[in-house]
């Protein structure tokens, strides 16, 4: 079983890779399959550390049973046990957690990213017993605690995580919500039994605080900038690990879509050309010809990011092989 020492690094947060007729309301049948296996093939060999499926990004909301199945296969198949694969599991319904769980555990997940049932926002009381509850129903999955205020209607407490640290398969944190203050308190509850992985842009300071590493949606449009933020944090190199979170910044913009922009978070990932996510499922489709060349001029940001990045991912690696 995958434990906190395993959740560290760059975790990609994979998209729902879809098929060209993903925008049609009449679809049932959405997940291309063969360009998700490219897609986590280059991702696993480039050097990421983690894949993660089925959060936001990748559309835990949006899927019906069948397709779920199909992206929770192929991405365990396509991991083959490389690295941590992660299978989000989250829903407003408790009982279709369990039934989403149930077969993650079935195909050989290593464990699952899982958000609080969302249709009401939960209390902390709730949110300690559902994290507890389901990692006793499943015992050998890891889980990640997906923290998503924005989405889950609720910010989740320090006051939980002395009861969430007893249970051994609750692993790590996707988690970018909280101030450095309150982090370090956090810090001092979890260090060592559950690793926190924050915002891409946030790895530099918080991996000095103790944050075990990031998570980055962007990383889909090539991960070298972002591999390269965790190889300078790692080697502690904070003047150049600053430069590189400002070139993130420049690069992305480091905010959140606005409202009815979610479903335009695939474009960037579709002009860069990394790798081949398909067009948006509905209910957002469509976009403004602003948000498409928004979405190409941060396309071509980070492809510059990568053309600057990339030599030094790869030297190091290189380097690293050749003394190994």
């Amino acid at each position: 079983m995958v434990t906190a020492k395993d959740v560290a690094g760059v975790m990609a947060m994979m998209p729902a890779f879809s098929t060209k007729d993903a925008g049609d309301l009449h679809s049932t049948s959405t997940i291309d399959v063969d360009n998700l296996k490219a897609g986590v093939e280059r991702m696993i060999h480039d050097g990421a550390d983690i894949i993660t499926a089925a959060g936001s990004f990748g559309e835990c909301y949006n899927l019906f049973w069948d397709e779920y199945k199909t992206l929770a296969a192929a991405t365990v198949e396509a991991v083959k046990k490389r690295v941590p694969c992660f299978i989000g599991a989250t829903s407003p319904n408790p009982r279709e957690v369990i039934q989403r769980l149930q077969f993650v555990q079935e195909i050989g997940g290593d464990g699952t990213l899982l958000g609080v049932p969302y249709y009401d926002a939960q209390s902390p009381e709730y949110i300690a017993d559902f994290y507890c509850q389901i990692a006793e129903m499943f015992p050998k999955l890891g889980i990640l605690i997906y923290h998503n205020p924005v989405n889950h209607k609720v910010k989740i407490p320090l006051s939980v995580f002395p009861r969430l640290v007893k249970m051994p398969n609750i692993v790590g944190m996707k988690d970018s919500h909280r101030d450095t203050r309150e982090f370090v308190r956090l810090q001092e509850i979890v260090k060592g039994k559950i690793s926190v992985l924050t915002n891409q842009t946030q790895l530099f300071p918080y991996y000095k605080l103790g944050a075990a590493g990031c998570w980055s949606i962007d990383s889909w449009m090539g991960p070298w900038p972002v591999l390269h933020l965790r190889n300078l944090v790692r080697d502690g190199k904070d003047v150049e690990a600053v430069q590189v979170v400002a070139d993130l910044l420049g690069a992305t913009g480091g905010e959140r879509p606005g409202a009815g922009e979610t479903g335009a978070s695939k474009l960037p990932i579709e002009f860069a050309g990394y790798v081949n996510p398909g067009p948006s499922r509905t209910p957002i489709s469509q976009f403004s010809q602003t948000t498409i060349e928004r979405a190409k001029k941060k396309a071509e940001n980070w492809q510059a990011l990568c053309a600057k990045y990339r030599p030094l991912v790869e030297a190091k690696a290189a380097k690293a092989r050749a003394a190994s």
